[in-house]
C-alpha cells in the first residue's frame, strides 16, 4: 500500500511524465484503432507500425537530432507510403492483400533496420536511442513527448467528433455511404491518416513490435461488451488509458519490468478477461446460451409430443408413459430425463405412477409449439411453393425460434389458417 500511495503522489516527476504519456497515448491508440478493427484493417496497422521505421530513421539523418516533431513528421510520409503501397498491390495485382501487406511489412521494416544500422555506425552522438523505436522506451518520456501525445490526442478528438457520422457509415456499409454521396476516398484518406499519426505517436512507448497491440487489443476487448460504436469507443479509450497506467505502476514497482511490454500485458488481460466474461459475447455467456437453447428445444419436443398423443387420442391431459413418448419420438435418456425435471419445475406436467400428464398451463404451452410448427409449414407450402412432404424438417428447427411478432405475420399473412398442409388442426389459444 505504501508503493500504491508513493506511486499516485507523483512526487516523482518523472513517474508523472511516464504515466501522463502512456495514459494519453493509450487512449490515443484504442480510439482510432475501434475504426480499424471495424473496417477489418488490423494486420495493415501492423504493417505500418513496422513500415515507419525507415521514416524515423531518414527523419533523423537529414534534421541530425531527434526532435519528436520531426520524427513523427517523417513516420507519417513512411507510414502514408506503406499504406498507399499495400492498397496499390491489393488492386492493380493478383496478389491478395494479406499477401501485400506481409511484402510491405518486410521490406519497410528491414529497410528501417538498416538504416538504423548504419545511423550507429556513423559516429553521430547524438544518435543514442533512436533503437529504442524497435522495441519501445516509455520510461524515457519527456515533458516534449506528453506535450506532443496531448496535441495528437486533441486532433484525434477533434477529427472524430466532426466526421463521427460519416466515419461510422464507411467502417460498416462504404457502398451505401458512396451512393448518397459521401467523399468516401477522403474519409478514408482521413481515417487512414488517424490510424497512421496513432501508431507514429506510440511506437516510442511500446515499440513497432508490439504497437499493432495497442491499437486493436482495446477495439477487441471493447466490441465483446457492446454493439454501439459510441459505447465501444469510449470503453477502448478507457482500456487503453488503465492499460498505461497499470503498465506504468507495474514498471515502476519493479524498475527492471520494461513499461511497453506491460502495458500491452494489461491489455491482454482485458481482452481475455472480455472475451470470456463478456455478458452477451462471452465464452461463458454463449455457453450458458447454448445451454438454454438446448433445454428449450428438448422441452418443447417433449410438450409437443405429448399433445400430438392426446391429439391422437382424442383427449389432452390424459397419462403418457415414457414408452409411449420414446415410440412417438425417440429421444435421449439423457436429454429426456433432462426434459422432464425442467418440465416438472416450470409446472407443464406432473408426474403419475404410471407416466406423466400435462397440466392446464402444460396443455397451452404445447398447444403453442404445434401450433408455430404447423404454421410455418403452412407457410412453406402456401408461400414458398413447397410439397407438404418437404416441409417438415424444416418446421421441426424453425419451431423453436418463431418470435410471438413472427407468429403474428405468419397468421395475418396466411389469413388465419385453420388446418396445415397435413390437414392437421392449427391449435389456437382464442
Amino acid at each position: 500500500m505504501d508503493t500504491l500511495f508513493e506511486f499516485f503522489s507523483f512526487n516523482d516527476p518523472n513517474v508523472l511524465i511516464v504515466t501522463l504519456g502512456t495514459f494519453f497515448l493509450g487512449a490515443i491508440s484504442a480510439t482510432t484503432g475501434c475504426f480499424a478493427f471495424l473496417r477489418k484493417r488490423s494486420l495493415v496497422g501492423d504493417a505500418v507500425a513496422h513500415a515507419i521505421l525507415p521514416g524515423i530513421a531518414l527523419a533523423f539523418m537529414i534534421g541530425q537530432e531527434k526532435n519528436p516533431i520531426i520524427l513523427i513528421i517523417g513516420a507519417l510520409i513512411s507510414g502514408w507510403i506503406a499504406l498507399l503501397s499495400i492498397d496499390h498491390i491489393s488492386k492493380n495485382s493478383k496478389i491478395k492483400s494479406d499477401t501485400a501487406i506481409g511484402l510491405v511489412l518486410s521490406v519497410f521494416f528491414g529497410f528501417g533496420i538498416l538504416l538504423l544500422t548504419r545511423i550507429q555506425h556513423s559516429g553521430a552522438g547524438n544518435q543514442a536511442g533512436l533503437d529504442k523505436f524497435l522495441f519501445g522506451k516509455a520510461a524515457s518520456m519527456s515533458v516534449q513527448d506528453v506535450q506532443t501525445f496531448a496535441i495528437v490526442g486533441l486532433i484525434t478528438l477533434i477529427i472524430l467528433s466532426s466526421f463521427y457520422k460519416e466515419f461510422k457509415l464507411i467502417s460498416f456499409n462504404p457502398d451505401y455511404a458512396s451512393s448518397v454521396g459521401l467523399p468516401v476516398r477522403t474519409l478514408e484518406f482521413f481515417l487512414s491518416s488517424l490510424t497512421v499519426l496513432a501508431i507514429t505517436t506510440g511506437i516510442q512507448s511500446v515499440g513497432v513490435v508490439l504497437m499493432a497491440a495497442l491499437l486493436i487489443t482495446p477495439a477487441a476487448a471493447a466490441r465483446s461488451w457492446t454493439h454501439r460504436l459510441g459505447s465501444m469507443i469510449l470503453l477502448s479509450a478507457l482500456f487503453g488509458a488503465f492499460a498505461g497506467l497499470t503498465g506504468t505502476y507495474i514498471s515502476y514497482t519493479a524498475p527492471r519490468m520494461p513499461t511497453g511490454p506491460w502495458v500491452v500485458m494489461a491489455l491482454s488481460f482485458f481482452a481475455l478477461f472480455s472475451l470470456v466474461f463478456a455478458p452477451k459475447r462471452g465464452v461463458l455467456s454463449r455457453i450458458r446460451q447454448q445451454r438454454k437453447n438446448r433445454e428449450k428445444i428438448i422441452t418443447e419436443n417433449i410438450l409437443k409430443a405429448m399433445y400430438q398423443i392426446g391429439e391422437r387420442h382424442g383427449a389432452q391431459g390424459d397419462v403418457v408413459t415414457e414408452e409411449v413418448l420414446q415410440e412417438k419420438r425417440s429421444f435421449l435418456k439423457r436429454e429426456f430425463s433432462l426434459g422432464v425435471r425442467l418440465l416438472r419445475k416450470r409446472l407443464w406436467i406432473i408426474e403419475s405412477p404410471e407416466g406423466w400428464k400435462l397440466t392446464t398451463s402444460g396443455v397451452t404451452e404445447a398447444s403453442r409449439v404445434v401450433r408455430l410448427h404447423r404454421l410455418w409449414e403452412m407457410y412453406l407450402n402456401q408461400k414458398m411453393n413447397l410439397q407438404a412432404d418437404h416441409i417438415h424438417p424444416n418446421a421441426e428447427t424453425i419451431e423453436h425460434i418463431i418470435t410471438p411478432e413472427i407468429e403474428r405475420e405468419l397468421i395475418r399473412e396466411l389469413d388465419r389458417p385453420e388446418r396445415d398442409p397435413h390437414d392437421r388442426e392449427i391449435p389456437y389459444t382464442s
